[in-house]
């Protein structure tokens, strides 16, 4: 059990990660710092939606249109950390305490 506690929080770290990458990358895309029409930027920008859009897509279903705001990422943001804490509440049941 320890070691699916472990995978488990390898994940979601790993998605956290992923997710700050791609925050970090969109206000600089905006903030025209970053140019799509680089193709090493493009690439990476690319790689991260096709990577992150399994996850954000259910989120704007259920969220309503904001207009220019997209608040996907931070309501799954706030998921994640959610679950990173619950499975650290949690770790005594998966550690055998």
């Amino acid at each position: 059990m320890v070691t699916l506690f472990q995978a488990l929080m390898v994940i979601l770290n790993v998605i956290w990660f992923i997710m700050i990458a791609h925050i970090v990358m969109s206000w600089l895309i905006s903030f025209n710092v970053l140019n799509t029409r680089q193709p090493m930027v493009a690439q990476i920008w690319y790689g991260l939606n096709r990577v992150l859009e399994p996850v954000y897509g259910p989120i704007r279903r259920i969220l309503p249109a904001t207009g220019g705001l997209d608040f996907a990422p931070l309501v799954a943001f706030i998921i994640l950390i959610i679950l990173q804490r619950a499975l650290i509440n949690n770790a005594g049941a998966f550690l055998g305490y």
